[in-house]
């Protein structure tokens, strides 16, 4: 494969004073085309409101940074949800769904966006059609179908449909209200993956919180699993590799670190640092590890498919360790004894390697 698979940042799109969209581009990041990948993060400023929308791609929504609120109106729905989120919070987003983002605090609220385009527009990058704005749905059609369709003057249309001047993220001035966020709509809706029981969890290796289809039922509505992953200082992730033909699209939160990847005939395809911000995409059945530096590493990962399996090539779980002797040494081309101390290795760790001492 020669898809250039070096991590990327993230690039602003749009936004004014209320916040900004940024998205990562196929052209840039190839393997997003190539994965049917859309990545991207919307930042709002104190008062920013991202007005409503809704997209062409099925999505799973973090919360990278702050409080706020969002609202949702699933399809046949006769009342939006309206929802606290906070940092941690993973939000399962289905096609036809309308959203809205807004941060009442002056800590600055980030949302990562990661989904599947296989039935968007373009491969590689979301579509979202807004409902309002300068861009929005309403100011294409005439006055006259907005009107019928509303049952509105055309001087009403007009006050309505163009006083928003401002595309996607607007700032509300003071005073404005808006709902009051209702935790019993949290139900079913939102996973705090810094709050959930932990999948895995190493002393001083690393923790795994995985989103599937029974911690957060619309998941399977997606079609996307997602884990967030966090490892200390100086650990390892075992060498591993999605065995259900799942692309790996991985958002390093927080920290740095080393990242190999090895694909066909035993060719590394990636060898590279990351840190917080970037994003990069392991290709179907490639093998990737990953060694944090110091302050650990910490990364959102959405697997596109809503229940992944993976193998491990390292570690008390990994498959050396169903294999018989006999088979081993043969493959190795090893002595028995060699064998032996191989398989004697890493008995206890799984998953993860904490440092030696």
């Amino acid at each position: 494969m020669d898809i250039d698979l070096s991590p990327r940042l993230s690039k602003k799109t749009y936004g004014g004073d209320g916040g900004s969209y940024h998205e990562w581009c196929s052209e840039e990041l190839p393997m997003l085309a190539e994965a049917k990948i859309g990545a991207a993060k919307l930042a709002l400023e104190k008062q920013g409101l991202a007005l409503p929308s809704y997209s062409d791609s099925a999505k799973v929504a973090y919360v990278l940074q702050g409080n706020g609120t969002c609202g949702i109106v699933l399809p046949e729905a006769t009342k939006e949800k309206v929802l606290p989120i906070k940092k941690g919070d993973a939000l399962a987003l289905p096609f036809g769904v309308v959203t809205w983002w807004f941060n009442p605090n002056d800590t600055e609220l980030v949302v990562l966006f990661l989904g599947d385009t296989s039935k968007g527009h373009k491969p590689g990058k979301f579509t979202n059609f807004h409902l309002t704005g300068t861009n929005g749905i309403f100011t294409g059609f005439t006055s006259e179908f907005v009107g019928r369709a509303w049952d509105l003057t055309a001087d009403e249309v007009q006050k309505l449909v163009h006083s928003q001047t401002d595309a996607g993220i607007t700032k509300l001035k003071d005073g404005q209200k808006m709902p009051e966020p209702l935790p019993q709509d949290r139900e079913g809706m939102v996973l705090n993956c810094l709050d959930a029981p932990l999948d895995v969890d190493i002393k001083n290796g690393g923790r795994v919180v995985v989103l599937n289809t029974q911690n957060l039922p619309l998941v399977g509505e997606v079609g996307l699993g997602a884990d967030l992953v966090r490892i200390d200082g100086h650990s390892m992730c075992s060498p591993g590799f999605s065995c259900d033909s799942a692309f790996q699209v991985t958002y390093i939160v927080r920290g740095s670190g080393r990242v190999q990847v090895v694909g066909i005939d035993g060719k590394r395809v990636l060898e590279t640092r990351v840190k917080g911000g970037c994003l990069f995409i392991v290709p179907r059945f490639f093998v990737v590890s990953k060694i944090a530096d110091a302050d650990g590493m910490e990364w959102f990962s959405i697997i596109t498919t809503p229940n992944p399996v993976f193998s491990h090539l390292a570690g008390r779980t990994s498959v050396w360790k169903a294999l018989s002797p006999e088979v081993l040494a043969s493959s190795f081309n090893t002595t028995p004894e060699m064998e032996e101390l191989f398989r004697s290795k890493r008995t206890s760790d799984a998953i993860f390697f904490p440092p030696s001492d």
